[in-house]
């Protein structure tokens, strides 16, 4: 078998692929541009992908392709139509990463609760130590306990960060995107009761036609003053200028772990916020603990491995 593997980079260069060689042939390349990909997997049975797209177009002109193996769980860089008429399996890895993007999640909570950007740098700049005091309250934050932490999108992430905001104390509600996972012991509440009553908003949904500007000028007015509004689902779902626009105009919080360019425009409207403390940004990276990449490797290879034995 010749496997071609296509974007490396994005799962680490610590991550071990050798693993893959006892399959066939490994080539592999650190990143692929889209007017690269026909060439590099023309002769190949296997190809893997994170984020490089795999067209009906690109598959047509790769007749030994057999198998599509995504090192992620979103599918929508393959036309899985194509896929089935030309008789290609794809394979993508499921559950490999919720424990990441949780502790992600509430790693952004934290940083933004309790003003931790503030701290560091009076700390650091010396600003403390001029002070006088053993103590700096001039950032007051306060404690998830209590507090009302809203979760757009309760799937498999969203659950389990419900479980975690009820150890701190949180008093979860949620709002289902698409209006049919209601089967939770938690509130559902329409999407602006939530973004009007909660402290805390985070957002675990996938990107479609529903959730595309979800949150946008029409509704951003609505989010209470020192409310957090984190994104760990996907770009897209928050209109970013507008957000931009908002932070600036007052008390507002906001971590985005996913953007609707990837990596961020320079000219994005974010890079131009007054307020950046009141903004963190990081650059994808919630579903990429070492663990999970550990996990999201074992799945890659044992989809390959359920495939051949199958020939």
């Amino acid at each position: 078998m010749n496997i071609v593997l296509l974007d490396a980079k994005t799962l680490g260069e610590d991550l071990d692929i050798r693993t893959l060689e006892s399959f066939g042939t490994l080539t592999v390349y650190p990143t692929t541009a889209p007017e690269q990909t026909e060439e590099r997997i023309r002769e190949a049975d296997i190809v893997i992908t994170n984020k490089v797209v795999i067209s009906a177009d690109i598959m047509e002109k790769t007749p030994k392709l057999k198998l599509i193996c995504i090192a992620a769980t979103g599918m929508n860089n393959v036309d899985l139509a194509a896929a089935e008429r030309k008789v290609i399996a794809v394979k993508n890895v499921a559950g490999y990463s919720t424990k990441s993007v949780v502790q992600h999640t509430f790693a952004m909570a934290l940083y933004l609760l309790e003003k931790m950007a503030y701290y560091d740098r009076s700390v650091k700049s010396g600003a403390w130590s001029a002070s006088g005091l053993f103590t700096d309250v001039s950032h007051p934050f306060y404690e998830i306990a209590g507090k009302k932490w809203g979760i757009i999108g309760l799937g498999t992430i969203g659950q389990e960060v419900a479980k975690v905001a009820t150890a701190f104390g949180a008093e979860i509600s949620y709002h289902s995107t698409s209006g049919k996972n209601l089967n939770h012991p938690y509130p559902h509440q329409s999407l602006e009761m939530l973004l009007e009553t909660c402290d805390i908003l985070s957002i675990h949904a996938p990107l479609n036609e529903a959730t595309y500007h979800l949150i946008d000028a029409t509704n951003l007015p609505s989010v209470k003053e020192d409310t957090i509004l984190l994104n760990l689902g996907r770009g897209g779902i928050i209109n970013e200028a507008d957000l931009a626009l908002e932070l600036d105009r007052r008390t507002l919080y906001a971590g985005l772990d996913v953007l609707e360019q990837e990596p961020l425009a320079l000219d994005s409207p974010l890079n131009r916020v007054t307020h950046q403390d009141r903004l963190l940004i990081t650059p994808h990276i919630a579903w990429t603990s070492i663990e999970a990449r550990k996990k999201l490797l074992e799945g890659i290879v044992e989809n390959i491995k359920v495939f051949m034995e199958k020939q």
